[in-house]
């Protein structure tokens, strides 16, 4: 199975990455798509170990909506910064994260939402899926896709914390979507009605570690070879066996993320 988001990348990764790679080789997770942050270049140094280690990993890189607010007073840098990182970053294979965070609001919100204009316009003409991080903004995500002139992609919304409905517009869209180990929570029962109802072809899942690590590894620093956990996790919602669950979240994967895309 894969892994569909982790940030092996990042610094809390640099002392253990060898083992966290063996661990998830040994729990069965063949691949995993490993998030760089276009704006961090000690991440795309790490990125170099990360390929050397597991050549199955392949790579996004975009904006985070974080980090939205660099390119406040120069937005035309965005697109030759996201290509520069691509064109960087062997394996590539889509942009992101990517999209918008009205929760922390780290970066004004027009700038967040111009930021990912310009990034879904990169995609497009890279031929890359995108990517989404949004949180507290989905009305605002699902106009910027779907405003007039904007660029029809693919892609997943990750980390889905949303409920069913939303699922299905994004599902309706083309998108994929993504469930990690917050779909363990005791409180998260939406998402878990959600797991259940998106189309097994649609269906991805994820750590998005070192975060959110699933339960009953809740507290610790997530890995990817807690992905299994969400797999089985899923598979129990939507009354199917693990395997299938599996099976269907890697072939989802790959046609997702194909491997002729490429940056």
């Amino acid at each position: 199975m894969i892994d569909s988001h982790c940030h092996l990348a990042d610094e809390a990764f640099e002392a253990t990455l060898e083992a966290v790679i063996a661990r998830a080789r040994d729990a069965g997770v063949e691949g995993a798509l490993c998030i760089l942050d276009a704006t961090n270049d000690a991440e795309a140094v790490r990125s170099v170990r990360v390929a050397s280690l597991w050549p199955a990993a392949r790579f996004a890189v975009g904006v985070h909506p974080h980090q939205a607010g660099v390119f406040a007073e120069h937005l035309d840098r965005v697109e030759p910064q996201v290509r520069a990182a691509v064109a960087a970053r062997p394996g590539t294979c889509a942009i992101g994260e990517i999209g918008l965070d009205y929760h922390y609001d780290f970066a004004p919100r027009d700038v967040q939402r111009e930021v990912f204009r310009r990034q879904i316009r990169v995609a497009s003409e890279l031929d890359h899926p995108i990517v989404i991080h949004t949180r507290d903004a989905d009305d605002d995500t699902f106009a910027i896709l779907t405003e007039d002139g904007a660029p029809r992609v693919s892609g997943v919304f990750h980390c889905f914390t949303g409920d069913v409905a939303i699922a299905r517009r994004a599902v309706d869209l083309g998108f994929y979507v993504s469930f990690s180990g917050i779909v363990t929570f005791r409180t998260a029962d939406s998402i878990r009605e959600a797991a259940a109802a998106v189309p097994q072809t649609r269906l991805l899942v994820e750590t998005d570690s070192p975060y959110l690590a699933p339960v009953p590894h809740r507290g610790k620093q997530n890995e990817p070879a807690w992905v299994v956990r969400v797999a089985d996790v899923v598979a129990e919602l939507r009354g199917v066996t693990p395997a299938e669950v599996r099976a269907q979240t890697t072939a989802a994967f790959h046609a997702l993320f194909r491997p002729g895309r490429t940056g």
